[in-house]
């Protein structure tokens, strides 16, 4: 099992130093993926859980792959219809090829409606647009050309990892399980519960991954057995849920160290003690 931790790109207690220093950490201490968060038009519904400033997603990516060498880069996960896709293919592919083949592309359908109207898409077609724009990053990324609309494009750079980079398909729901038995490298749900993952791993198809998004928000005391999600709680429940997730057959976990309430969020110095914390209970080095 790979190890993951989800940088909180977003919030007045991250700065660009503190970015970097977290991705480095990361690294050096032997977690494999390293994921940040994406939003284009921070309206107010996201901007209350995820708070400007907000540092666009793909560029983050490509400044923290320029000064990292070994750490997998990523993001958890790119709202597909808010990016043209041979746009999204093109960026994505020359991150790739720039960072010696360390992305994995998450890719989700969003959930801010007022963004979507920002961004001029509709809101209630999110899933198809999804949908296409998956076609198109598989497309573009295993050929030398693809049509679209009429026109023949070019899409060269083509990513360094064969096929393409890892695809991960956020969403807690069904049509995300589709997703990713259709076309996705793994399932990557948001905090889900424990019937969610027991349930949900034994309908991926063979081959697909299984790389759940879970907190890392350590106690001192234990907590409530029958309400804590998972990733709550003492070390000794950290590591029960971690073997619970393992026995599922989870092959790569994301730990999130954002509580969801800014108004309990740290200076990232403070904070930067979470991910330490982290690897010694996981021994990830």
């Amino acid at each position: 099992m790979k190890f993951g931790i989800n940088l909180p790109n977003f919030g007045p207690q991250m700065t660009p130093e503190g970015m970097l220093t977290w991705t480095r950490e990361a690294e050096r201490l032997g977690f494999d993926t390293v994921l940040v968060s994406d939003h284009l038009a921070l309206t107010d519904e996201a901007h209350r859980r995820s708070p400007a400033p907000f540092h666009e997603s793909l560029a983050t990516l490509s400044w923290l792959a320029g000064q990292t060498d070994t750490v997998r880069l990523g993001a958890g996960v790119l709202i597909a219809s808010h990016r043209h896709p041979i746009a999204l293919a093109r960026a994505t592919a020359t991150i790739d090829r720039l960072s010696g083949g360390r992305l994995v592309v998450g890719v989700g359908v969003g959930w801010a409606p007022r963004a979507f109207d920002v961004l001029g898409v509709d809101f209630r077609r999110r899933g198809a647009l999804t949908d296409h724009t998956l076609d198109v990053l598989v497309e573009a990324w295993t050929s030398d050309t693809v049509t679209h609309r009429g026109h023949r494009v070019h899409t060269a750079p083509r990513p360094v990892q064969d096929p393409h980079p890892p695809l991960w398909i956020g969403g807690n729901g069904p049509r995300a399980l589709q997703r990713v038995n259709r076309v996705g490298t793994a399932w990557h749900p948001l905090h889900p519960s424990r019937q969610l993952c027991a349930r949900a791993a034994g309908v991926l198809a063979d081959g697909k991954q299984f790389a759940p998004r879970i907190f890392f928000l350590p106690t001192t005391t234990p907590a409530d057995p029958d309400s804590r999600p998972l990733g709550y709680g003492t070390p000794d429940q950290i590591r029960a849920d971690i073997a619970f997730l393992r026995d599922l057959g989870a092959d790569h976990v994301i730990l999130d160290t954002d509580p969801g309430d800014q108004r309990l969020r740290r200076h990232w110095k403070e904070d930067l003690e979470l991910v330490r914390l982290a690897a010694r209970i996981l021994e990830t080095g």
